[in-house]
């Protein structure tokens, strides 16, 4: 009994020692984090906002608006792996902090050009102004965002760790689409609407994205990471050593498919709003109810996921949030006063459901995001267990590449569909839409949305990963 109680405190103190060795300071992980503050306004932002600046103030067709996002992050299939493998080879030399600094620099001057120099005396020239930024503002954004994605596998060897890692990142995320999405529009309004709102909204939100990725560029500069040795070739022979590594490829597939639907009811957000239910001023609100409950939770899906795993914990969270975005096919204008809240003003019953729709949406939301990019760092390591080579720059530059060509067919998508019911472009501002219109754009925010959840859930059926 002595000899087995002995044996079990050893390998609990080895287990506590391999913790301590393995821990990523608090410090690290905030500076790592912040940078997805400014990365998630860029991804997000331009996905809500573009079609919207384009179709309510340069005229252009909701479909050639979706056409605009989606020709730019074509070209990102083949940037974000170029990039990624081009940063696993400087990485042995200088790092990865060139691609954040140059990356955070010109992506946060590329945003603010997308809604100051795109205005043409033509729609068609306006919007092919905007796809030519958008052009270069994504390939500099791929700059920053595959090396940064990177770093997260080559921070520490434990899963739980890393978990840990994306927990911190998504909290800043989460504060990303508050900025992004809930005070970039009511910027614009308060900036007095029409192009000075609009201008003023892009150079406030683009020095908030400027100064949080420069943060991360410099204060991750000097941080230690796990070293592997480069994978020899070029980018083709590294794309076959990838193709081997089954759980990378179900996991890149399944977000894929989930990201798709995301992107469509992210640009449908704004219409969502003013049209189905008649209360732009209550996005802030949205979203401010769906950050904090997001940034709450997080220790606790951390707590889940060690219990249950990553994998059903990922499926728990998926179907959870599935459920409330079918809720949203019921939304309506409010036609009555429940209540007053101090600086919000009245709220009527349908109001008051949005609001609790968002916080319900903060609970799962963020959790399964998280880890699926906690996965994607154990497909990484993975592959560095089985082969001893591991460049996570390739992985990153695929995954990356893979979601925002998500978010760009999720604007033609919507495009689609929202010219398919109706939709009237205008110039100027809003223009009243056919109650066909409206449907469509509901049906985006709901049922299109859940529907490709459920796709892509049948993907991730195939997951398979060794836990050792």
């Amino acid at each position: 009994m002595d000899v087995n109680a002995a044996a079990i405190a050893d390998d609990l103190a080895e287990e506590a020692a391999a913790h301590r060795a393995h821990h990523v300071p608090t410090g690290i992980v905030l500076r790592y984090g912040i940078g997805q503050l400014g990365a998630q306004v860029f991804r997000d932002t331009p996905a809500v906002l573009l079609p919207l600046f384009m179709t309510t103030m340069l005229g252009v067709e909701a479909w050639l608006a979706g056409l605009v996002v989606l020709i730019p992050k074509l070209w990102l299939i083949v940037c974000d792996p170029l990039v990624g493998a081009w940063s696993d080879r400087a990485k042995h030399h200088r790092g990865r902090t060139p691609f954040l600094l140059g990356g955070a620099i010109a992506t946060s001057l590329g945003f603010v050009s997308l809604f100051t120099l795109t205005t043409a005396g033509s729609p068609l020239v306006s919007a092919a102004i905007t796809c030519g930024l958008f052009f270069l503002s994504a390939t500099a954004f791929s700059m920053f965002s595959v090396p940064y994605l990177a770093i997260a596998a080559a921070l520490s060897p434990d899963p739980h760790q890393r978990t840990r890692v994306m927990i911190y990142r998504m909290i800043f995320a989460t504060l990303g689409v508050l900025v992004g999405v809930g005070v970039a529009q009511q910027l614009i309004f308060a900036m007095g609407g029409g192009a000075r709102g609009w201008t003023g909204m892009a150079l406030v939100i683009g020095a908030i994205c400027l100064v949080s990725m420069l943060v991360t560029a410099i204060g991750m500069a000097r941080v230690p990471l796990i070293r592997d040795e480069a994978v020899p070739g070029g980018l083709l022979s590294q794309l076959g050593a990838i193709r081997s590594n089954r759980p990378f490829l179900i996991l890149l597939a399944t977000t894929f498919i989930q990201n798709i639907g995301q992107a469509s009811s992210y640009t449908a957000i704004g219409f969502f709003y003013l049209y189905a239910v008649e209360a732009v001023w209550l996005v802030p609100v949205f979203i401010l109810g769906l950050a904090i409950a997001g940034i709450l939770v997080q220790p606790a899906w951390l707590a889940i996921s060690r219990r249950l795993g990553k994998e059903r914990a990922y499926v728990l969270a998926s179907v959870a949030w599935m459920a409330v975005t079918v809720s949203w096919y019921w939304a309506r204008p409010a036609d009555d006063v429940l209540l007053t809240l101090p600086g919000v003003g009245a709220l009527g019953t349908q109001h008051v459901l949005v609001i609790l729709r968002g916080i319900v949406i903060g609970l799962f939301n963020g959790p399964f995001v998280v880890l699926a990019m906690s996965m994607l760092t154990d497909t990484i390591d993975h592959q560095r267990r089985t082969t001893g080579l591991a460049n996570e720059g390739v992985f990153a530059g695929l995954f990356s590449a893979a979601e925002k060509l998500a978010f760009a067919l999720g604007p033609v998508i919507a495009g689609l569909v929202m010219s398919g019911f109706g939709f009237v472009a205008s110039t100027g501002g809003a223009a009243a839409q056919s109650p066909s219109a409206i449907h469509g754009i509901v049906l985006l925010y709901s049922l299109i949305p859940a529907a490709i959840q459920v796709l892509s859930l049948i993907v991730f059926s195939r997951y398979r990963l060794d836990p050792a």
